[in-house]
């Protein structure tokens, strides 16, 4: 067993864990923090996207060691004082989910993409970077129009 100390959506934490215990086990297993899922097993799908340092991360092939110090952002920690983050109210009004299942991985990919853009993003733009996270129910059009319009919202709260 080794000891980790991380912070997950603002709050701090230590844990046991076996050396060998995926990010994603740690957060569902350890920490009850369920939002973040395992959907193929094989780093493809992206539902298990979380940020560790700021950066997106496959939760499901990073080690929970490899968090040790960091700070690590769920689906979870979006919202604040129960008032949705600009992303999950556009995935809302752009009736962006269906299952569910993958939404949590598509809203901090999502939300890496936007952080790492200056400028308000195109649809093509969405399409060509969130290829890395998949729906198996939607075919996309929503997805893209709620990324565009919280990169819409998000970039022009910022220049205020």
């Amino acid at each position: 067993m080794t000891s980790i100390s991380l912070n997950v959506n603002g709050k701090s934490h230590d844990l046991e864990i076996e050396d060998n215990t995926l990010l994603v086990t740690a957060l569902r297993e350890h920490l009850g923090l369920t939002g973040t899922h395992v959907g193929c097993d094989t780093s493809q799908c992206g539902c298990c996207v979380v940020r560790l340092n700021g950066e997106s991360v496959k939760s499901c092939t990073t080690l929970a060691i490899q968090a040790q110090g960091c700070t690590v952002l769920t689906v979870e920690g979006l919202s604040v004082n129960g008032e949705l983050h600009p992303l999950q109210k556009a995935f809302k009004d752009n009736h962006a989910l269906q299952c569910g299942f993958c939404t949590p991985g598509m809203l901090m990919s999502a939300l890496d993409l936007i952080d790492s853009h200056a400028q308000v993003l195109t649809p093509e733009v969405v399409r060509h970077q969130m290829e890395g996270n998949l729906c198996r129910c939607t075919g996309y059009h929503n997805i893209v129009k709620a990324i565009v319009q919280a990169s819409k919202g998000m970039k022009s709260s910022s220049l205020s």
